[in-house]
């Protein structure tokens, strides 16, 4: 039977953060059904839920199958008008799901949004994983209002308005059902990271938009699964980011950005070993790597999403400048600094 909103928390191995974060979102949830999607875990996280949290409800995955993958085969067990996907290594606050579920309720057209979302250990500083919004540049890379690459803003409430954004986090994403099938769902090639900023740009190419919504706040640990520091991740970032780029950005100069775009990889990839980061270092030419291998299923993909009806390529929210200049050359580091310069030119 259908319900109105569904809670979801994928889990591999995160039993620990389960017995810490679960009875927050069941204390503080009455109006949603709460699901946890279980990838094989091997550290008796079934037994421990069904043992300690009898009403939630579990879906065992066939395998490991990462957050994408994991995802779209746990929701296709679950009716629901709205999605909320929320990371295992969050604590979630009272009243968390009304403003947001207010929001889409109220704008049929929103198909995704957030809310803020700020440091678990620091609480009064946002955290890297969606701060409060999230955005991309014109060469398709990320950032937050309250968090531009590494440089994490403290809060003091500049960022409270319920504003349109680019994408909105998997640490914490409401999405209409309907808009993110319609969509595609998450892309399983990517396995994670960067996957739910594809799927809010294919939903907005198709005419929905996303949004931030402040009044509701979580707070998240971050690095549950991968830390910042494990070339797994930085493999990920690097070749999932060149293929949400490829697959869904407009043609006008595509190719010419793209070369760019390797051209600042090559960058980042010296900067890592001239650090001694070797295995990082490796990590960025095994993804450009991957890319190459990707890429005819990769342009596949992009053929198929501008075939859908009502597509066209959108440039809403999206920076008009090059953030890695402006932030490593011109030292702008918050989100406002950004907003000035555009205000500037």
């Amino acid at each position: 039977m259908s319900q109105k909103v569904a809670v979801v928390i994928l889990n591999w191995n995160g039993k620990s953060f389960l017995e810490s974060f679960l009875p927050s979102v069941l204390t503080h949830s009455p109006q949603a059904a709460v699901y946890v999607a279980d990838n094989q875990s091997d550290d008796n996280s079934v037994l421990f839920l069904k043992e300690q949290f009898p009403t939630v409800k579990v879906i065992i995955n066939p395998g490991n199958e990462g957050f994408a993958k994991g995802y779209n085969l746990a929701l296709k067990h679950i009716e629901a008008e709205y999605y909320v996907l929320l990371n295992s290594d969050v604590e979630v606050t009272k009243g968390w799901l009304e403003p947001m579920l207010a929001l889409m309720d109220k704008a049929p057209d929103v198909a995704a949004c957030q809310p803020k979302i700020l440091d678990y250990r620091k609480r009064n500083t946002f955290e890297y994983a969606g701060a409060s919004g999230g955005f991309i540049d014109r060469f398709g890379y990320p950032f937050c209002r309250g968090r531009v690459f590494n440089e994490l803003e403290e809060d003091h409430g500049q960022h409270n308005t319920s504003i349109e954004t680019f994408w909105a986090t998997g640490a914490c994403m409401m999405v209409r059902a309907e808009a993110f099938w319609k969509a595609g769902a998450f892309d399983d090639d990517y396995f994670a990271h960067m996957e739910e900023i594809d799927v809010c740009w294919r939903m907005k190419n198709l005419g929905h938009k996303i949004f931030v919504e402040p009044s509701s706040v979580i707070y998240h640990v971050g690095g549950g699964t991968l830390n910042k520091l494990s070339p797994r991740k930085t493999f990920l970032n690097f070749r999932n980011n060149l293929i949400t780029f490829t697959k869904n950005a407009s043609s006008r100069f595509l190719l010419p950005k793209i070369l760019f775009r390797m051209v600042l990889d090559g960058v980042a990839a010296v900067k890592f070993l001239l650090e001694g980061n070797g295995s990082h270092f490796l990590a960025v030419i095994q993804a450009h790597g991957s890319y190459y291998v990707h890429l005819p299923s990769t342009l596949k993909k992009r053929k198929a999403m501008k075939a859908m009806p009502g597509f066209a390529h959108t440039a809403s929210c999206i920076y008009p400048k090059n953030i890695v200049y402006l932030h490593f050359i011109r030292h702008l580091k918050t989100y406002a600094a950004l907003m000035k310069e555009l205000k500037q030119q």
